[in-house]
């Protein structure tokens, strides 16, 4: 899936945008942490929130590849 598909639509976050957030951490620990980073890098999910799964999904595949 690795490309511009937008997976947040209120915040208009991309899955490139997520993957770029990740390489910014200097660690990945653990989904949630990583999601809250991203999250707090991106704003993604937090406007409806239903991007949410999408966004976990996506940084589960990008923290295994």
């Amino acid at each position: 899936m690795n490309d511009g598909s937008i997976i947040c639509n209120c915040k208009q976050v991309s899955y490139y945008d997520v993957e770029n957030a990740l390489h910014q951490m200097e660690k990945f620990e653990d989904v949630v942490s990583a999601f809250d980073e991203v999250q707090r890098i991106t704003k993604c999910s937090t406007g409806c929130g239903g991007c949410h799964d999408k966004i976990m999904d996506a940084i589960s595949e990008i923290m295994m590849g």
